[in-house]
């Protein structure tokens, strides 16, 4: 499992636009009188958005005073989950799945790409300020491994030339298109289906 960088360069203060604002107290109000901690998760993900796509510990404490808990419960959240990233990434954010399913099809020779491509070191920042890639684990498309996630987009159905394409595009601000790199259509078979072919079933 990855272990979290934390950003040792961190800027001294935090605070949301009045737009973010909005969204933080929108989030809160979903919880009733009491429960309004449960609202931890949305503003981490609002600061993110906010921060260029991460959380710097100023963003945790100005977090945990909105919602009157302890800074440290703001902190164990932020560095469990691997949706938030606690130190700068590149415009283009790779995560790329190595759990099990994935791992089987392939995922370390994408790592290998990322390596060679990118960065010899997950969480570095490529040369070129562009990009920046990351092990993480299940991203919820077994069905498709192997995958990435970049930025919020999925890239599915991939091998190590098709990724090697997709970062060439990245590297040259060109659009690249989400979805599965095989052809198929959500999680069908690849193979096209076989069940439930009669038309009066289908």
């Amino acid at each position: 499992m990855t272990i979290k960088k934390i950003s040792k360069d961190q800027p001294e203060t935090f605070e949301f636009n009045d737009k973010n604002m909005e969204l933080a107290k929108k989030a809160i109000s979903i919880y009733p009188e009491g429960k309004q901690q449960s609202a931890v998760m949305a503003l981490l993900y609002i600061a993110q958005r906010q921060n260029k796509n991460w959380i710097p510990l100023s963003a945790m404490k100005y977090i945990a005073k909105i919602l009157n808990m302890p800074y440290i419960k703001v902190y164990e959240v932020a560095t469990f989950y691997t949706m938030y990233n606690l130190a700068p990434v590149g415009q283009y954010f790779l995560q790329v799945c190595t759990t099990t399913p994935c791992m089987i099809r392939g995922a370390y020779n994408l790592v290998d790409v990322c390596k060679k491509k990118i960065s010899e070191n997950e969480s570095e920042i490529s040369k070129d300020g562009k990009i920046s890639w990351m092990e993480v684990e299940c991203l919820g498309a077994c069905v498709n491994a192997p995958m990435i996630q970049i930025n919020d987009d999925y890239f599915e159905d991939l091998n190590e030339k098709k990724l090697e394409n997709i970062i060439e595009l990245i590297k040259q601000d060109q659009k690249i298109e989400p979805g599965s790199y095989k052809g198929r259509k959500s999680a069908e078979p690849e193979n096209n289906r076989s069940t439930l072919m009669d038309s009066k079933n289908a």
